[in-house]
């Protein structure tokens, strides 16, 4: 029990800003493991970020407060995944090559493609949000978060890490067993429940769907996936969800 809350905690203090506690001990093998509490952590930030809505929609407009949970969330979790997703942006719109888009992914500044991207994601995402009732936004939230990055800790398991030089993601290479492997698609799919209606299962399939071809996108140029590609698989898949959740709302229920 103590290891597993050693390891819960390493994924936590990487997947948020949340400090890991002293009190904790931190190992580096923990690391790969840690990965399977990835749609747990998702839970806690779309969470959060349901809490923030509720509360500035007590006193600010519907809009303000859409856009402050969303503030939240990139401060919350230090815009990692946001910032993978412009890496893949510039990397992929900029390279031709496995080697040059490797190249521009690891470079820390930020191109035409990933400034270009960031601002149709953020605009999308917040339209998204605004179409949701402001009664189901904070449990869409929850679900959302969790369901995405279960699809993308998946990556692990379904492809090769493409890099073969040292790098902070490297950890996360390893494919997770079986048992591990199950706990992570179990802990994101559940939260759907909280949407109140199976048909919100649903979902699951273009997010899924969007997973896959991702996928086989990061295959065709860099034979596999990187840290990058994993964020920005989390984040095209959150909007995929939104999308989702949408087309039920108005055409099946």
């Amino acid at each position: 029990m103590r290891k597993e809350i050693d390891i819960f905690f390493t994924g936590l203090s990487f997947f948020t800003r949340i400090p890991f506690p002293k009190w904790a001990r931190f190992k580096k093998e923990y690391q790969h493991e840690a990965i399977k509490y990835f749609p747990i952590a998702g839970v806690i930030i779309g969470g959060l970020a349901g809490l923030v809505f509720y509360l500035a929609n007590l006193v600010f407009p519907f809009n303000l407060s859409v856009m402050l949970s969303m503030g939240f969330t990139v401060l919350f979790t230090g815009a990692l995944h946001e910032d993978g997703f412009m890496d893949v942006c510039d990397g992929f719109g900029g390279g031709w090559t496995r080697e040059r888009i490797l190249e521009i992914m690891k470079d820390s500044l930020i191109g035409a493609f990933g400034v270009t991207g960031i601002v149709f994601l953020v605009i999308t995402k917040f339209f998204c949000q605004y179409s949701i009732s402001a009664v189901q936004l904070p449990l869409v939230l929850i679900a959302a978060h969790s369901v995405t990055r279960m699809f993308a800790a998946t990556l692990v398991n379904s492809h090769q890490y493409a890099r073969t030089e040292n790098s902070k993601a490297k950890d996360y290479s390893q494919k997770l067993s079986m048992g591990n492997l199950i706990f992570t698609i179990i802990t994101g799919i559940l939260p759907l429940a909280l949407l109140g209606n199976i048909k919100f299962f649903l979902i699951l399939i273009p997010v899924f769907l969007c997973k896959v071809l991702l996928g086989r996108y990061y295959n065709k140029w860099i034979g596999g996936f990187t840290g990058d590609c994993i964020g920005a698989t989390q984040q095209v898949c959150e909007i995929v969800f939104y999308l989702s959740y949408m087309v039920i709302i108005n055409k099946v229920l």
